[in-house]
């Protein structure tokens, strides 16, 4: 349909592709699109219209407006339908081209692709794209690969203190074997974290934000927000601890040789302050400078275990054999192989939930993914291969220290003995040392059971063991220095928190958050300032984990949902390993520290708990909508399976509202008993041509559907292109709705000016109603004294669809001008107030239940006083009778409202209602319809009709004659009505049916007229489609 016939024509000079221009030249002039003309040739550019050129590089030589598909059309795509960067739309391709040259605008970078691939790959992005002309471009922004953005920085994170200190001790407790399945068990979570990380940062472009990122554009900003805040202020903590760690150990060092700067507390704070600012620096400098101290560090610690290893294989001196090591003996690996619990952590997982945090910190290198080159493929490699290279440096620092050094020793010269020595006990007699006496009264200060520093004792050299320590405890402050303001950033430009913005602002060619760098800077100096972070601890750990568990249930939740978009490149993932891990990390986070992760949950429930109160204005296709269409298909499907029954009615209303926002009343008053109760639809007809109609309503639908939602109401919005309003209302009768859930009741606002209107549109008003009932519909008919449409309040255009209708409502019959409004306007607009949004206080609701419809008249007054706003209003029942016969009529009625359990117990009988009507009334009602009479003198049917062949709605003598019983009816229940429902708030009344053929449109208006006229209550005329809708049977 796009392509275009090729003439017999001389090709240009771009081997016969087109431009644009110059096919509309052949369309208004006459001038064949292959004509040779001056710049049509590939050499002539021009870079702001879709030139021939670019057609050149944009096409593979065939005649067509089509491109081939390139990086630009998808890049920075948003939601469906949005119209892509260079790429022509359905119009230009299947509609008669128009000249709008400023529609199809090309970037400039077109011009320079080949084939429309960009050559410069995906990190080039968009952005330099859109680039001016002679712009000066900004200087190129650092970028790190998987080696050096994400596994160093990961490996210097999961290593720690721990390590150093604890590790030894851990074998000790736990024996070798137990150990390594302490250190597997950890692993497992970790790597079950590094695949769901790697599946989740592998589907799609993933930005700045790391952890944050990639959680709330799964899970959505509610979970991803929450753990975004305390991810961010966990980071800002864990640089305080692994400060004071830093801290701790150079005042140690200083006590050591006596030389305390002030006293043991204050020290800590001195040097942790002092610290922490030097890394700030180091920070600021940038990210390149940043790198290279994790380097430094990097080589520091691999020095470190470097010289342990060779410490290992050194033959030990006397001073090291005191102090228990030995170097490899089988003997010494046999009996460190089994576990030996001592004190009130020997238990497994008691040493469990301490080693666990030291396998931690697999998140350092996504944390920083705005600083990758390509975080997709950087974040996957780097993540595991540092999960990998970490736990083999775990595993065989227990095996080789426990191979290498006994679980107690005296340190003391003088322990020495010779072989065989009779007394002597324990694994150590065979080496000619007796550790009997300290190890009998538990005194031993070394060995790896009492010594914390055995890694520094083994080691060739033990300053640099105490080098390793600084840099594990350096570089892990520093990656936290660096994770948390670049995942508080994110969060703050999302603004889904208040008063946090302020600290999105970024700086230089990275987009520093300097800001956010000094804020973590303030909460690591407060806590390094307390000196005491073992209470805090523990909720670090747990929020850490919170973190896990949720990346892990983003993983399991994006695949279980089977949503197309969810093709991550990473295939290496399970979605059950994935859902393990989730649970074992929450498992973990009781074990850890119960009280800290209640806590944990807790923070996360109440920030969970504000953003869904907020409802932020974003739209990230997160997983959640995948799973909420997932749910609502699936129990639309299964609700066809399910056979209707009376006790699981519900009022379906289709609504003609037309555009909502101009019947806020009848909007209203269908909202509130349906909401949370059942289906309500707002139809909506445009009157007009369809290729004319059908852009206005592709605009103005998600308006509506908008000013809906600003509203609370839980309702649906359709619109239909139909050439007259009757057709349309058949159109949505007959479409609406889904399987089951399909609308029951017509709902529609009373046509006030059906007097003036033009004679067709009051035929196809009350041809509307018979549509319903002819369709099994009931109808509900709304009418307000003050009228239902405020469009003229409001100063927007009222379609013609309900303008001929309803529109004079407002005292004038003129039409309102012509045009659209904008949807974000229409539904940022000042909402109208209605009664239905007002407490109703002790008013009175009347329900006039003068013909059995089913039960539908008591129905909806009964939803409606359930409502709190109607809550105290008191419900009467009103019923025909015979005044001879009041009492048996009243007792009856009531008893059968007892049945239906309504708790209707104020009934009353209207002896009076066959009572002919006061002259003055009678003589109103006949002035009513004098203009619509036909006046044939009772002529014979034949005659009739070719009289009113062309005016349907006219009255003939006889059909005012074979009515007036009925007409007087209408005529002395509005007096009644007058008489009992002054005061009401709302009035509920069966209307009467006109039969189709026999009753002409004009009569059933005026009895529909007569009935409601002059009361000051809102009256819903509500008939049912004679089925039951209530029932007193349990089964």
């Amino acid at each position: 349909m796009a392509e275009l016939p090729i003439p017999d024509l001389p090709p240009a000079r771009c081997s016969g592709r087109f431009t644009i221009s110059t096919f509309l030249g052949m369309e208004e002039g006459g001038r064949g699109p292959y004509t040779p003309t001056e710049g049509s040739s590939c050499d002539s550019v021009q870079p702001t219209q879709l030139s021939s050129s670019t057609l050149c590089t944009r096409t593979f030589g065939y005649n067509t407006v089509d491109v081939v598909p390139a990086y630009e059309h998808y890049a920075n795509s948003k939601g469906v339908g949005d119209p892509r960067k260079g790429r022509p739309s359905l119009a230009d391709l299947h509609s008669i081209l128009k000249p709008d040259p400023g529609r199809l605008r090309m970037p400039v970078s077109d011009l320079q692709h080949s084939n429309g691939l960009p050559e410069a790959g995906p990190e080039a992005g968009l952005e330099e794209a859109e680039g001016e002309p002679g712009r000066d471009s900004e200087p190129e922004p650092v970028r790190f690969g998987w080696v050096k953005g994400v596994m160093i920085r990961c490996m210097l994170n999961i290593w720690g203190v721990i390590l150093y200190l604890r590790l030894p001790w851990i074998t000790a407790q736990a024996g070798i074997a137990l150990t390594w399945l302490i250190i597997l068990l950890s692993v497992t979570v970790t790597t079950i974290t590094g695949l769901s990380i790697s599946a989740i940062s592998t589907n799609g472009k993933v930005k700045s934000g790391g952890t944050y990122f990639l959680i709330s554009r799964s899970l959505g900003p509610e979970l991803g927000g929450s753990i975004g805040l305390i991810f961010a202020f966990a980071n800002a903590v864990a640089v305080a601890m692994h400060t004071v760690g830093f801290a701790e150990t150079v005042r140690d060092l200083l006590q050591e040789h006596n030389s305390l700067i002030v006293d043991p507390t204050n020290d800590i704070r001195i040097i942790g302050v002092i610290t922490v600012t030097v890394l700030l620096g180091i920070s600021l400098a940038g990210m390149e400078w940043e790198a290279k101290a994790q380097i430094l560090f990097f080589l520091v610690i691999l020095v470190s275990f470097i010289n342990y290893l060779v410490g290992t294989v050194i033959p030990a001196t006397a001073e090291k054999q005191a102090k228990g090591f030995f170097s490899y003996r089988a003997d010494i690996f046999a009996q460190n192989f089994v576990p030996n619990w001592r004190g009130p952590e020997g238990s497994f997982f008691g040493l469990f939930s301490i080693f666990f945090p030291s396998a931690t910190g697999i998140l350092a290198g996504a944390n920083i993914s705005g600083d990758l080159k390509d975080p997709a493929v950087a974040i996957p490699k780097g993540t595991l291969m540092a999960i990998f290279w970490t736990t083999m440096s775990y595993l065989v620092l227990s095996a080789t220290i426990g191979a290498c050094v006994v679980r107690d020793a005296s340190g003391s010269l003088n322990d020495s003995v010779a072989v065989g020595s009779p007394g002597c006990e324990g694994l150590a007699c065979s080496f000619g040392w007796n550790f009997t006496a300290c190890a009998q009264q538990q005194s031993c200060r070394y060995g790896l059971s009492n010594y914390y520093q055995s890694m520094s004792m083994v080691s060739g050299f033990g300053p640099l063991i105490t080098a390793g320590i600084f840099g594990a405890t350096l570089s892990s402050a520093l990656a936290c220095l660096v994770s948390a303001p670049k995942v508080f950033q994110c969060l703050c430009k999302d603004q889904l928190y208040p008063l946090i913005g302020f600290f999105g602002k970024g700086y230089g060619r990275n987009s520093e958050p300097i800001r956010g760098y000094m804020l973590t800077y303030v909460i690591a100096v407060g806590f390094i300032l307390i000196a005491e972070l073992n209470a805090i601890a523990p909720i670090i750990s747990n929020f850490f984990l919170c973190s896990y568990a949720l990346i892990n249930f983003s993983c399991f939740h994006a695949s279980i949902t089977n949503s197309p978009g969810w093709r991550p490149s990473f295939r290496y993932y399970s979605k059950w390993a994935a859902l393990f891990g989730a649970a074992v990390s929450v498992v973990i986070m009781f074990l850890l520290t119960w009280w800290a992760a209640l806590i944990a949950f807790g923070i996360v429930i109440f920030l969970l708990g504000y953003v869904l109160y907020k409802k932020p204005d974003v739209n990230w296709g997160s997983s959640m909508q995948a799973s909420s269409y997932n749910m609502a298909l699936s129990y639309s499907v299964g609700l066809s399976e399910v056979d209707e029954h009376i006790k699981n009615y519900r009022p379906q209303c289709l609504v003609l509202t037309g555009p909502p926002n101009f019947r806020p009343a009848l909007v209203d008053f269908v909202g509130t008993f349906t909401k949370n109760l059942s289906l309500m639809l707002c139809g909506n007809v445009l009157i007009g041509p369809w290729k004319q109609k059908m852009p206005e309503s592709r605009l103005m639908a998600d308006g509506h559907t908008k000013w809906l939602m600003k509203r609370k109401i839980k309702a649906f919005y359709t619109d239909v292109v139909a050439e007259d309003l009757r057709s349309g209302v058949q159109m949505l009768i007959q479409a609406a709705g889904l399987g089951k859930m399909r609308p029951n009741i017509l709902v529609l606002g009373y046509k006030r000016n059906w007097r003036t209107a033009s004679p067709q549109s009051l035929e196809d008003y009350v041809g509307i109603l018979h549509d319903a009932f002819d369709f099994k519909y009931g109808v509900c008919l709304m009418r307000m004294k003050e009228g239902l449409n405020v469009s003229r309040v409001l100063q927007a255009h009222v379609n013609p669809t309900f303008e001929a209708a309803e529109h004079p409502e407002n005292g004038t019959g003129s039409r309102a001008a012509p045009g659209t409004v904008d949807p974000t306007t229409l539904a940022s607009e000042q909402q109208a107030s209605t009664i239905f949004q007002s407490k109703q206080g002790k008013k009175t609701i009347d329900i006039y239940w003068l013909f059995d419809d089913g039960g539908l008249t008591l129905l909806i007054p009964y939803l409606l006083g359930r409502k709190k706003r109607w809550g105290k209003c008191k419900i009467r029942v009103f019923v025909g009778g015979q005044i001879n016969r009041m009492d048996e009529e009243r007792k009856a009625i009531v008893s059968l409202l007892s049945k239906f359990r309504l708790g209707f117990h104020e009934v009353h009988i209207l002896p009076d209602i066959n009572q002919k009507p006061r002259p003055e009334h009678i003589k109103r009602f006949d002035e009513l319809i004098a203009p619509f009479r036909l006046n044939d003198g009772f002529k014979d049917e034949a005659t009739v009709n070719e009289m009113r062949q062309g005016c349907p709605w006219k009255i003939s003598d006889e059909e005012v004659d074979k009515n007036r019983a009925k007409s007087l009816r209408q005529v002395r229940l509005n007096e009644i009505l007058q008489d009992y429902s002054r005061d009401a708030a709302l009035i509920a009344i069966t209307p009467p049916i006109g039969r189709k053929g026999r009753c002409p449109s004009s009569l059933y208006m005026a009895w529909l007229e007569t009935l409601s006229q002059d009361l000051r209550p809102p009256i819903i005329l509500t008939r049912g489609n004679q089925e039951n809708v209530l029932t007193f049977y349990c089964q």
